[in-house]
């Protein structure tokens, strides 16, 4: 079947003059219709559909902008190419206003108007392709790397890629690379926990040379801050992934200067455990020991375990000799209200040396999908969850905060995530008595059974500086998109919690995390 032509509206009042630029559209395949006058061509526009329109700035009549708007009243989504002899500035910015898609400078040669019919016409076509291209060249490199032996240095990246090419993926859904995508994301997971569990004891005992952990963040990133003279604000988004942030940043770039690093989450992945590592500097088997006072109350109730972060904090500023020059401000964030309060004071916050701020909502989010058959189907999958995010910061308290912070001269700002979070879809089948805990992603107690290809069965907590809780205990961790389900009620457990996002586990999603540091342009 033959291909549809575009079909462009050339408006001139010396239409004639352009015979040979019309001709030559023409004979690259466009259809080009003509009108000599505004009133015209408004009229064309009203009787049939066009997919772009050459409109000239300066004509007898119906001038150029007039004939703009009643164009863009009778199509609004048309693109609209201003054709003008006129450079000022003043033009220009009521052209612009008036919701031109571009313009061009008279006299225009036929490259220049081929460039603009490709560009609004063709430009989503050769995008896609150009896309498709390099996404597969790209799937390519990432396979070839895996074939080689990697570091935790080389699996930041792979995650770095992929997450950014599943973000430019999302443009292009009309590629029908989504299983490809998915595809090569459980590979790379599926390796990435392979190293992570041949690695993982020998670097948080030091035996080899391993990323920072979340125990590391406050120390490497936050501490040199405050020997300026600058206010530092730390912020702790619960439960944010990569490319949710990245998301977030695009929308800073105005505002900041900003500077992204990487830390590993530690497992289980899970606010209990990596959120108190990172405000008390230590992992969850030192704190146990070094104070007990302050150890988690509560066997699975995560709020109740993170009731001392501001005390976890205080303790490893002491213990570090570091001097503030007023008391640390600590704030959490659980619902909207409590952020826009805080919102408004957000700007007096700049006299306090050092503010720890933690901010709930994503990972409420993810809980909320998880039990909401609503947002569920607002957002079915990972693409829909970024956009769901996305539209959460554009609105948030949060954002609010930054842009305010963003006017302050002599702030800093680091941004990190204690964990993030994976959509998980295949069930394991776990054994365990009454006492064991009910987390779908890790498990904790005296009897726990799984099969090994599917989580890390750990007989010592200590091996991977983990809590004992008071007694000997077992913990097991799941792997890549794995989640627990008891025997009991096995497939209603098995659908329930498919396709719902977790945390705790093993994965790149819930473990490369950014930290990132934000310096206002002001």
């Amino acid at each position: 079947m033959e291909k549809t032509k575009n079909k462009i509206l050339w408006v001139d009042d010396e239409i004639e003059l352009l015979r040979s630029n019309i001709l030559f559209l023409e004979d690259k395949g466009y259809s080009v219709e003509k009108a000599t006058n505004g009133e015209d061509a408004v009229d064309m526009v009203k009787e049939k559909d066009f997919d772009l329109i050459f409109l000239d700035e300066m004509m007898a009549g119906m001038g150029g902008l007039k004939t703009l708007a009643s164009i863009k009243e009778a199509q609004p989504n048309v693109p609209v190419v201003m054709v003008t002899k006129n450079e000022t500035e003043t033009l220009m910015e009521d052209a612009i206003g008036a919701k031109i898609s571009d313009y061009l400078l008279k006299p225009v040669n036929p490259n220049q108007i081929l460039l603009v019919c490709k560009k609004f016409l063709e430009g989503k076509r050769i995008k896609s392709e150009t896309v498709s291209r390099d996404y597969i060249q790209e799937l390519n490199k990432i396979n070839m790397a895996m074939m080689e032996p990697l570091d935790h240095n080389d699996w930041i990246k792979i995650n770095s890629d992929l997450t950014q090419w599943e973000m430019e993926l999302d443009e292009h859904p009309e590629l029908g690379l989504k299983d490809t995508v998915l595809a090569t994301r459980k590979e790379c997971n599926a390796e990435f926990c392979r190293f992570f569990e041949r690695n993982y004891v020998e670097w948080i005992h030091g035996k080899k040379e391993g990323p920072v952990f979340s125990n590391g963040i406050v120390e490497k990133y936050v501490f040199p801050e405050l020997s300026t003279h600058k206010s530092v604000f730390f912020f702790v988004i619960d439960c944010m992934r990569l490319d949710q942030w990245m998301l977030m940043e695009k929308m800073l770039y105005d505002y900041f200067k900003i500077t992204k690093d990487f830390h590993y989450g530690m497992i289980p992945s899970a606010t209990p455990y990596a959120r108190n590592a990172i405000f008390s500097g230590l992992f969850p088997s030192d704190i146990e020991k070094h104070y007990p006072e302050l150890f988690a109350k509560g066997e699975d109730d995560e709020n109740s375990k993170n009731n001392y972060e501001k005390e976890f904090m205080q303790k490893l500023i002491d213990r570090k000799k570091i001097k503030l020059r007023n008391e640390l401000r600590y704030v959490k964030i659980l619902d909207a209200e409590f952020g826009k309060g805080i919102e408004h004071k957000i700007s007096s916050f700049s006299n306090t040396h050092l503010n720890a701020i933690v901010v709930n909502f994503v990972d409420i989010l993810a809980h909320n999908r998880s039990d909401n058959a609503v947002l569920k189907e607002i957002a079915p999958d990972e693409s829909a969850y970024r956009s769901l995010t996305q539209s959460w910061f554009e609105h948030s308290s949060l954002f609010s905060m930054f842009k305010i912070l963003s006017q302050q001269k002599d702030i800093k700002i680091i941004v990190t995530t204690d964990h993030g979070s994976i959509r998980c879809m295949r069930g394991a089948k776990v054994l365990g008595d009454r006492e064991t805990s009910t987390n779908l992603r890790y498990k904790y107690g005296r009897n726990v059974k799984i099969d090994d290809r599917q989580a890390i069965f750990i007989r010592n907590p200590h091996d991977y500086k983990l809590p004992k809780r008071g007694g000997i205990v077992n913990y097991v961790v799941t792997k890549e998109d794995f989640y627990f389900v008891y025997p009991t009620d096995y497939h209603y457990y098995l659908n329930h919690y498919k396709n719902t996002f977790q945390h705790g586990g093993i994965s790149m999603e819930e473990l490369i995390l950014p930290v990132v540091t934000l310096e206002p342009k002001v």
